[in-house]
């Protein structure tokens, strides 16, 4: 009798707390409104609307550089409950604009962490919650990405409509120069034989962390180095990062790219860096419908024939027709849900690219083979 009344009180703890909250709507560009409540961090946020179908890593989505101008919507239903470590951020800062989800912790499970909510205050993220997160990825999935206003300030919404058609969409939007680093700096053992050039995109800890594991020496690159101050590092290799936005307007890395293949330096690209290596080779990129977004999405390596598990973040992909007739390239990996391009190998060239993260942050290590397979091209 006791737990169901223990249980009565917390319930309508929960409920008295919501009513407390600070109403709150989400504003989709083409001027559809779902209803929801502030989570303790007031205000107004703009930036495109996607989703992420992760059910844990949330930190590390956070954190991730190639989230930059992105609000999240969250379709776990719970976040916050384990709360955060800073150990366990890909980067030094947030990045997405804003988070929608159901369900907000102030309360985290995890001894020696601070709670999502402190977290959030500090960096002044506005974060809604009570949303019906279901319905809104439904809209998103059926009528595509499109930017939109996160706002508690209801009061104000002739205005945040008029800065709604003012916000630049992300299609032919140049991001990677906003998260890159300004100045290069160095990472993982100095006194190893094989160094490696990184060129910042908006690279992500964990890759660097994979390299680092494997006795790699990385000097990472402002994302507009030119080539020949990056050979002054003696690299025996390049690897280009993921990072946001579209890459057609990297006119500058995309030439880098270009003078990486003419010498034949062994080259990694993984997402906006593996679109980058598609458009140094002819090949057309386009902006998606919605993006994959998760740590579950089916990947088939062509080479092996085996299933892989993946996680992905990436609003562009590569266009399947110019890759299929460029005969300088080979698809090595498809997306088993929509049959997008997945990965890329140049032929006569040690170049290889993936549309996903085998640096598994967070996400399932199925795909952690490709350093392996990198570290073998440095050490020939």
């Amino acid at each position: 009798m006791s737990l169901y009344i223990s249980f009565f009180c917390l319930i309508l703890f929960l409920e008295m707390s919501n009513k407390k909250r600070k109403k709150g709507l989400v504003l989709l560009a083409d001027g559809t409104i779902f209803y929801g409540r502030s989570a303790g961090i007031d205000g107004t946020s703009f930036g495109e609307i996607c989703f992420n179908t992760g059910v844990t890593g949330y930190q590390e989505i956070f954190t991730d550089p190639s989230y930059f101008g992105q609000i999240m919507v969250t379709t776990t239903s719970h976040i916050g409950n384990y709360g955060i470590k800073m150990s366990e951020s890909q980067s030094k800062e947030i990045f997405i604009s804003g988070l929608i989800c159901k369900s907000f912790s102030s309360v985290n499970s995890r001894s020696n962490s601070k709670s999502l909510k402190e977290w959030f205050k500090s960096n002044k993220l506005v974060t809604l919650c009570d949303v019906d997160t279901r319905a809104l990825v439904r809209y998103i999935r059926d009528n595509g990405a499109m930017n939109a206003a996160i706002t508690t300030e209801i009061d104000k919404i002739k205005h945040i409509k008029k800065n709604l058609n003012k916000f630049p969409v992300m299609d032919g939007l140049e991001l990677a120069s906003k998260v890159s680093t300004k100045k290069s700096y160095e990472y993982g053992n100095k006194d190893s034989k094989v160094r490696l050039a990184v060129i910042d995109l908006g690279i992500k800890k964990n890759i660097l962390e994979n390299f680092s594991k494997r006795g790699l020496f990385v000097k990472v690159f402002p994302y507009n180095t030119d080539f020949e101050k990056m050979l002054k590092f003696k690299p025996d290799g390049f690897f280009l990062s993921n990072g946001p936005g579209d890459p057609k307007p990297l006119s500058e890395v995309i030439n880098t790219t270009k003078k990486i293949l003419d010498k034949n330096y062994p080259l990694f690209g993984i997402c906006l860096g593996h679109q980058v290596i598609a458009l140094a080779n002819g090949i057309k990129t386009y902006k998606m419908f919605n993006g994959h977004r998760g740590i579950n999405h089916p990947v088939l390596n062509l080479n092996t024939g085996k299933g892989e598990i993946t996680s992905q973040n990436h609003g562009f992909a590569v266009d399947y027709k110019t890759a299929v007739s460029n005969k300088s390239v080979k698809i090595s990996h498809k997306h088993l849900n929509d049959q997008t391009v997945a990965g890329l190998e140049i032929k006569g060239k040690d170049c290889f690219s993936v549309q996903y993260h085998p640096e598994a942050g967070p996400g399932p290590n199925d795909g952690n083979y490709l350093f392996d397979q990198f570290l073998s091209k440095l050490n020939q």
